[in-house]
């Protein structure tokens, strides 16, 4: 069975459309069915600009999918879920407007997938100051798709080829990390990330690796006492249950990154935002992917944002994108044969 995969626009006033048409304009499309999220007229817009062609075919509803797929195999279907809000792009603007029709397409992309009139959604980058001028009240994607979802259990992991990095604490303040940070919630990651490296991922047994929290992972207590008393007894914790696989660290993340030890391990939890991202972006070069773990559906996005300074000059790479494409094609197969 081939995968149909939702994906919701992006702010359409920065570079999601772009890189969503370049990747599609590029990709084999016998694969998977994209079903394309937003509006037409933002579809037009930059389909013009970028002097591309395709062939779509609108349609009004997710039961529609099925039968439109079989009849059009060479089109790509296209869904308005914008109802009357405006729609006039403007690239490089932060709009409220923007901001709302970028939201709506992630509603209406969960709502597919709930419903398995889609098997997986890959979002294009989305405006923070534009969702939060449009009312909605998140940091980004991941904690948004959560509450959609009534999902607590979730975690932000960052993908690219066998560079898997997984995050403690997502979109906080630095401040605020360390009393977010305690052995059960560190357990239940810890716990998480297994499952979902053995199920999503197909690891058995995997192998994974905790950063420490304070630099030098502590010092023996010297710099901080979170290492000896949250993270190794939440590692020996997970260590002494019956899930398969290995928990080891904490680790110095600068010598753990800068010794390559990362090849050593299936999966790296980091514990706060930049401390994961930094390394993996610089590793993988603008080709990693933002996957949303424990979620009840499928979900993948790019490792960047909008990027309203380049919107509309045509000069947007799409491989992060074309990587998020392709890794929710996978996963989307790998759960089809379940």
């Amino acid at each position: 069975m081939k995968p149909v995969i939702a994906i919701s626009m992006g702010d359409y006033n920065g570079i999601g459309p772009e890189v969503v048409l370049k990747t599609l304009s590029q990709t084999d499309r016998s694969r998977a069915t994209p079903v394309v999220l937003g509006h037409e007229k933002v579809f037009r817009f930059y389909t013009d600009k970028m002097g591309l062609e395709f062939n779509t075919l609108l349609i009004e509803r997710g039961e529609d999918i099925e039968n439109a797929e079989r009849e059009n195999r060479d089109s790509i279907l296209f869904l308005n879920c914008t109802g009357k809000t405006l729609i006039d792009p403007d690239p490089g603007v932060i709009h409220r407007e923007a901001g709302k029709a970028s939201m709506q397409a992630v509603e209406k992309g969960v709502d597919l997938c709930m419903a398995h009139h889609t098997h997986a959604l890959v979002t294009a980058p989305i405006s923070k100051e534009a969702i939060q001028l449009a009312g909605y009240a998140y940091p980004g994607h991941t904690e948004f798709l959560a509450k959609k979802t009534a999902e607590n259990d979730f975690m932000m992991m960052m993908v690219s080829n066998g560079l898997r990095i997984g995050l403690a604490t997502v979109h906080i303040p630095i401040s605020e990390v360390p009393r977010q940070i305690h052995r059960q919630s560190l357990l239940r990651i810890l716990r998480l990330f297994n499952k979902s490296l053995r199920e999503d991922f197909e690891i058995e047994e995997p192998r994974i690796a905790v950063l420490g929290l304070n630099p030098h992972a502590g010092d023996g207590g010297v710099i901080g006492r979170e290492e000896k008393e949250t993270l190794s007894p939440a590692i020996q914790n997970a260590s002494a249950t019956s899930l398969p696989g290995r928990f080891e660290g904490p680790f110095a993340a600068d010598g753990f990154f800068g010794n390559k030890m990362f090849g050593e391990f299936d999966g790296i939890l980091a514990m706060y935002h930049d401390q994961g991202l930094i390394p993996f972006k610089a590793l993988t070069f603008g080709s990693g992917v933002n996957f949303s773990a424990g979620l009840p559906i499928i979900r993948t996005s790019p490792d960047h944002g909008t990027a309203f300074g380049i919107a509309g000059k045509n000069l947007a790479s799409h491989d992060s994108f074309t990587s998020a494409y392709e890794l929710a094609i996978r996963l989307a197969c790998h759960k089809l044969k379940k």
